[in-house]
Formats: C-alpha cells, structure tokens, sequence
C-alpha cells in the first residue's frame, strides 16, 4: 500500500487503530471500522514491522483487539480482505473464506478490493481473549498433574550413563554389552521380549522360527545390499568416514555420521542391525547427511540421490509381497 494511503486510513476519524509498542516505538498495529449498528467492524489496515515478526505480536496484537471490539464496541464478527501473503496470518487468528455473517448485515458497507480474499472472523461471546496464553498454561498444568497420577512417563532414564552407551567404538558398539530387557524403563513402556527384533520385513526372510537363522538371512541380504551399494559409480564419496582433515567443520554439522564402511562392521558384527528397518535407517541417514552438508549443485549431493535411487530400486525388488530370501 502507498504511504498516503496508510495515512488515510489510519487517520479517518471513522476508524480506530490498536498498537504494539515497545521502547517507545511501534511495533505493529491494526485499524479497524467498527459498524457498531451491525454489529461487525471492517479490518482496513494490519502490519508488524518487518524485523519484529513471527514473535507473537501479530496474535497478541489481534487478541487485544478481538476483547476491544467485542466489549467496548459490541462487535461480534469481523471482515477484511486478506491478500495471498495474508491469508495464512488471518487463518491462524480463526479467520476463515467462509462468510457465515448475514449478506445484509455487511453488503453495501464494505468495500470490495481487487485480488483480495473476504474472510470472517466470528468472535467468542465469553472467551478471555487478553488473557489466552495464561489460561492455556493453566490448563496445559492442570493436564500434566493428571497425567502424572496415572503414568510414570515423566520419569526419564538415561542409559548411556548408567550402560556406558556414551563409550563406544568406531563402528558404533557399546563397549559394554546390555540385555535389551535390563534397559531401564522398557517393560514399564509396555516392552515384551517377544518384540525384539520384530520387523514388517520378517516375511520376506527365512520362514524358520529359529532366530539365529532368521539373523543370518538378514545379515546375508544386508551384505547383498552394501555390496551392491559399494560397487555402484556413485558410491565413492561414501565408502569411508569423512576425514576431519579434509572437511574440518563436517562434525559439527553432522551430528550422527555414517558410512559404508561403517555400516559394514554393524553387519558383520550380527549384532547390530537386528531388523531390516534398522539399516535402512542408516542408510537413508547416510544419504541425508549429504544432502544436508552439501549445495544441491555438488557431486556429493548428486550421488547421493542417484545412489539412493538405486538402494531404493533394490530394496523393493526383493520386499514386494511374497518373495523371500533364504539362507
């Protein structure tokens, strides 16, 4: 909007204006016409200034003048036409394209713009719309003490310090081996030992209830699939960890690193990746830290991608529905 214009609106003696200021200086503002006779008012003008926004001033700001309009002017709907970059603002203040207000109660009184959105507002006869964030805590407070009387899921358990998880090897191993069921807070959860290692894959490997077998089909296809991987032409920024010489920052953007060869030493161990979805894991994560280090316009971001591809394709050549891969 040109400045005159603002101007205009923000001075007719016909509107009212609410503003956020802070230090001295306005941070943002809305300017209103209330229709006190047809009980709706008219949002002409709203804006936060540019380096103040997404802070929750624009929904302070509106919450004030819902509680403004609705107990001062005796207001019950409000109107405004929104513009595209608007229209996800306005909805998350409970306005919506819907227009539900009677057609005579508005017509004739606003005016129409071109390329903007009608969206209605109705507000709440009782609602504290001042004091919203308050009530909220309160409630969310009030909710969390009854949770607290039936559960004991506010308890947390750190297992790397009490299993030395914290202290592993270069392949990711605990040096220190822990029965899964000696995991503190597990069975409280709801765990069962017949869970370990259940995966949606499991048809797909030995049909045998043995799972020393069932293990060795799944580590005799993991091994498959890394080959497959290793040999591929895109493979070759994956097939070692990331030298910290090379890429000195690379460890403090990738949080979790993972590689072939990394994952290789999991496989051969039998002991690591106890269901399919576990490695996969690894592996899109592999794929994931390349992109997420790299520009999409770097080798190292292409092959990435088309290696993924192809780990893709392989995958589902093998888990579609009643094939299965014996020992």
């Amino acid at each position: 909007m040109p400045k005159e214009y603002i101007v205009r609106l923000v001075m007719d003696r016909n509107h009212k204006s609410v503003m956020v200021i802070r230090r001295k200086q306005v941070v943002g503002g809305i300017t209103y016409r209330p229709y006190v006779s047809q009980k709706f008012g008219e949002i002409a003008f709203c804006a936060i200034t540019a380096d103040e926004q997404v802070k929750g001033y624009g929904t302070r700001l509106m919450n004030h003048l819902k509680q403004h309009a609705r107990d001062v002017d005796g207001l019950t709907h409000f109107l405004t036409y929104a513009d595209n970059n608007a229209v996800g603002y306005f909805i998350k203040q409970g306005f919506t394209k819907e227009i539900h207000l009677e057609k005579e109660r508005w017509h004739g009184y606003i005016k129409d713009y071109d390329g903007g959105i009608l969206m209605e507002c109705k507000m709440d006869p009782k609602l504290p719309y001042t004091d919203l964030s308050s009530m909220i805590r309160d409630q969310r407070l009030a909710l969390d003490a009854k949770i607290r009387k039936l559960s004991n899921c506010q308890e947390v358990h750190n297992p790397e310090k009490v299993f030395g998880f914290d202290q592993k090897n270069e392949a990711g191993f605990p040096k220190r081996k822990v029965k899964v069921e000696d995991i503190p807070g597990l069975r409280e959860a709801g765990w069962t030992p017949d869970q370990y290692g259940h995966s949606r894959f499991s048809r797909i490997f030995s049909a045998s209830a043995d799972g020393a077998t069932n293990q060795k089909s799944l580590t005799a296809f993991m091994r498959t699939l890394l080959k497959s991987m290793h040999d591929h032409v895109d493979a070759w920024p994956f097939k070692e960890p990331v030298d910290r010489r090379d890429v000195p920052d690379y460890y403090d953007i990738i949080k979790d690193p993972v590689d072939l060869k990394t994952m290789s030493k999991r496989v051969e161990s039998d002991q690591y990746y106890v269901t399919l979805e576990m490695f996969m894991a690894d592996v899109k994560r592999m794929f994931t830290n390349a992109r997420t280090y790299n520009s999409p316009d770097t080798i190292y971001f292409k092959c990435a991608t088309r290696l993924e591809s192809y780990f893709d394709t392989k995958v589902q050549a093998v888990t579609q529905p009643g094939t299965k891969v014996q020992k």
